[in-house]
């Protein structure tokens, strides 16, 4: 029975060895998640940045004019926007490999991705609402106008103003408030969704550097068992 300590103590360094390399290895891996999610809470700010530029430009188009540079703008904010989900997607990606494999982040991340695209999908909507403006108030084209002459117009759009026509300016502004309503209810609510999936982010990053601190501090008590005993 004597000759299977010799055994058993080796058997047991052994496993403390593997233990070891495996906590090393998951605090590695741990590591590697956090900064990946660092990754995408920077992708995260690159988005915000641009729905910045995105309303700024906006409101200035509005003021002043100048379709040209606002169409410009709606172009490198959507290339800044697709460079934004290739890069999440790049995430979702690395996150279903098997050596890190976190379904949860990976629908968390998704889950994002579904909350931005119907936030830039919506906030399009009510810039184009708003663009186009009260059906009661929009400026007429007059190019189907008949002219007797270049001095007399007989414009199409003249009407004998009536209670049925009243009515259906009436009924066109108030299918244009609601429709406006419903986009800007609809991006809150995308941004309430997105910001509860911050949150989670942000937890699950403190967590894991919780857990690598914890490992690396395993590593130098493995190294220096007897310099970090406590006597």
């Amino acid at each position: 029975m004597a000759e299977d300590h010799p055994k058993q103590a080796a058997t047991g360094a052994e496993d403390a060895a593997m233990d070891t390399e495996a906590g090393a290895g998951e605090g590695r891996s741990a590591a590697a998640v956090a900064g990946l999610l660092r990754g995408f809470l920077a992708v995260q700010q690159r988005r915000a940045e641009a729905y910045s530029t995105l309303r700024r430009g906006f409101s200035e188009y509005m003021a002043n004019g100048g379709e040209l540079a606002y169409q410009q703008l709606c172009g490198n904010i959507t290339a800044e926007f697709n460079d934004c989900s290739k890069q999440v997607l790049e995430m979702i990606s690395v996150l279903s490999m098997p050596e890190f494999y976190r379904s949860d982040l990976v629908d968390l991340l998704k889950g994002v991705q579904a909350h931005e695209k119907e936030k830039l999908h919506l906030t399009a909507k009510i810039q184009v609402l708003k663009k186009a403006g009260r059906p009661s108030e929009r400026l007429v084209n007059h190019a189907d106008c008949r002219s007797r002459s270049l001095t007399q117009h007989v414009c199409v759009h003249v009407k004998e103003i009536t209670e049925a026509a009243g009515t259906e300016d009436a009924e066109a502004d108030a299918e244009y408030e609601a429709a406006l309503k419903e986009a800007i209810q609809g991006v809150q609510e995308a941004v309430t969704s997105i910001n509860e999936h911050m949150e989670e982010v942000r937890y699950e990053i403190d967590a894991l550097e919780a857990e690598t601190v914890g490992s690396r501090l395993m590593e130098v008590e493995e190294a220096f068992p007897s310099t970090l005993s406590i006597k």
